[in-house]
């Protein structure tokens, strides 16, 4: 097999999957991560549909993931009193099973920690891909060659930017910001509450969650490793919240940990590039659609597995892994949660409301997020391989 020394960037969820597999089928991988440690907590993930319990059981965790999962549990809408207007159900908010995205990265880190390299606090600062391969620069480390570089990180990838061009070609902002807000210092009980105004979403309680917020806006130009100018843009966004606002703003103010970002989509036509391809958020990314992670985990089934049945050779195996994926990943070219989450005016919140209140609309709703889950037969990479 040609083409077994492999570069991913990032160590989320969709870059230690892509390693579990590639270390399985016989690939050298690096792990390059630009943060120090993995990140911990952050929003809660979940899987929903036969294929995703399918990869997670082939790798061996979906028993682990199951011992720490959260549960999806039911969230009440209430009004500025504090009147429970509705209930939007553990089932559409946690899938079948939930996870917190940081206990997911730490379970999958573990399984490829002592067969892949990880190298956190740097990352990639040019990619020059030459007849034989790709010759990578870093912010800290010594420039190296790799076969193949793969980009797992994320809907602001770096690598999409410095292979496939600057991210306004590729991403889509939907006019919308989500934060997600460690508020352990506020009192907010143990059942998660969600309030609406125009525009605007705060949600706040329950067990193990972090606090949730969406808002309108238009495109802001900020830092986004910057944590308090995003903490500042979220009071902002949030004064005058009624409902429980002051102790919301206070509970932000105080937070040890806050992060912004924007609800937007990731278009791209093809998810390799020459030797470099693109996994996840960085290929198929909807911010909030519900889909990421368990795209991200079947993506880096698929791509490992047809990179290994095609020998290693990156011009067949990327083309194979777009020809299987795609379709799967189309969930992902639909949709925006903003308008969703924030409805713009009261008569869109009353709609959005009543969804969870009529049990046939749900359940059209719950019917058609099956059919999208389970809208690929995956292969037997490992019989196939061993034939």
């Amino acid at each position: 097999m040609k083409n077994t020394n492999v570069l991913i960037s990032g160590a989320s969820i969709g870059g230690p999957a892509l390693a579990y597999w590639l270390a399985r089928f016989g690939f050298n991988v690096t792990v390059v991560e630009k943060t120090s440690f993995l990140r911990p907590g952050g929003q809660n993930v979940d899987f929903k549909g036969g294929p995703h319990f399918e990869v997670l059981t082939r790798m061996g965790v979906l028993d682990e993931v199951r011992r720490l999962q959260t549960g999806g549990v039911d969230v009440e809408i209430v009004d500025a009193d504090g009147r429970t207007v509705t209930v939007m159900p553990g089932e559409f908010t946690g899938g079948e099973l939930e996870i917190q995205r940081g206990d997911l990265a730490r379970i999958l880190y573990d399984r490829t920690r002592d067969t892949c390299e990880y190298v956190f606090s740097d990352s990639i600062t040019s990619l020059t891909e030459t007849a034989g391969g790709v010759h990578v620069t870093f912010e800290r480390g010594g420039p190296r060659t790799f076969d193949l570089v793969v980009g797992a990180d994320g809907i602001h990838s770096n690598v999409r930017r410095l292979a496939f061009g600057p991210e306004s070609d590729y991403v889509r902002f939907l006019g919308h910001y989500y934060a997600l807000v460690d508020i352990s210092t506020g009192n907010f009980g143990p059942a998660g509450k969600m309030y609406n105004e125009p525009g605007r979403m705060a949600s706040v309680g329950g067990l193990k969650a972090p606090g949730f917020f969406v808002f309108r806006s238009e495109q802001l130009d900020y830092d986004r490793y910057d944590m308090e100018e995003q903490r500042r843009i979220l009071l902002r966004a949030y004064q005058g919240l009624k409902w429980q606002g002051p102790a919301v703003l206070e509970a932000i103010e105080e937070s040890k940990d806050v992060y912004l970002d924007t609800i937007s989509q990731v278009r791209l036509d093809t998810y390799g590039k020459g030797r470099v391809a693109l996994l996840g958020d960085a290929a198929y990314g909807n911010t909030l659609a519900g889909f990421g992670t368990g795209l991200a985990l079947v993506g880096a089934y698929v791509l490992a597995g047809e990179l290994a049945l095609a020998g290693g050779d990156h011009r067949v195996g990327f083309q194979r892994y777009h020809d299987e994926f795609s379709t799967y990943a189309k969930i992902a070219k639909s949709g925006n949660a903003g308008p969703f989450m924030a409805p713009a005016t009261p008569a869109k919140l009353w709609m959005r409301n009543l969804m969870f209140k009529k049990a046939f609309i749900f359940g059209l709703m719950m019917k058609l997020t099956e059919k999208f889950a389970t809208n690929i037969t995956l292969k037997d990479y490992e019989s196939l391989l061993s034939r």
